[in-house]
This record gives structure tokens, sequence and C-alpha cells, in this order.
């Protein structure tokens, strides 16, 4: 009886080691297909965007003109009203961009959370080893 015990347990743990093979093969491939669908909906996003971004741009062109034109009517001088609405444009950009630069200090990229999270797990880790 003990022979015919050894080769079952044998063939049990066989098959669920095949059987476990094919559950990480079925998984795999659905992980990749779900991946793919997820690469393709993030490219359709990003086309949207800079769709998006062109179709932004070609408004904030006509709307700078109307209020250059606009404007025109208001000083009388069609060069003033330009110089006055870039001016404003210009200032707008000179304070995003140093809005910009200052959110992206080196500082503001550490990742403290990480960083304090790897050293309260190296604290307990110690403290286990230690007590």
């Amino acid at each position: 009886m003990a022979d015919l015990q050894g080769p079952g347990i044998q063939s049990l743990i066989g098959e669920a080691l095949r059987e476990s093979s094919d559950l990480a093969r079925k998984e795999l491939t659905l992980f990749k297909a779900e991946l793919a669908a997820n690469v393709k909906t993030l490219a359709i996003g990003a086309a949207m965007m800079a769709a998006a971004g062109i179709f932004a741009i070609a408004a904030l062109i006509l709307f700078t003109e109307a209020l250059v034109k606009w404007l025109a009517t208001v000083v009388g001088s069609e060069a003033l009203a330009a110089l006055i609405v870039g001016g404003g444009m210009a200032a707008i950009a000179v304070g995003l961009v140093l809005y910009g630069r200052s959110t992206m200090s080196a500082a503001s990229l550490a990742p403290n959370r990480s960083i304090k999270s790897i050293q309260r797990d190296t604290q307990v880790l110690s403290e286990k080893v230690a007590g």
C-alpha cells in the first residue's frame, strides 16, 4: 500500500505544479492584455490632450487679436494696444515661469514619505533584532 500512496502523492504534487504553472501563464496573458489595453487608452488620451492644446493655442491667438483690436479703439492706436496686450501676456508668462521653477525645486522632488517609511521600517527591524 505504501507504493500506491507514494506515486499518488507525487502525481498530485506534479499535477498541482502543472496547474499552478498554467494559472501563472494565464495570469501573465491577462496581465499583458490588460496592459496593452491600458497603453492604448493612454495613447488615445495623450492624443486628445495634444489636440486640445492645439485648439487652445489657436483660441488664445484669436482672443489676443480681438483684445488688441478692441483696445486699439479705446487708446486710438493699434501699435500701442499690441504693446499693452503683449506686455500683459509677457508678465503672465514670467509669473508662470517663476512659479513653475519654484515648485520644481530639488527639495520638492525628494520622495520624503518613502524615505520616512524606509527609516521607520529600518528602526522597527533593528528593534526586533536587538530585542
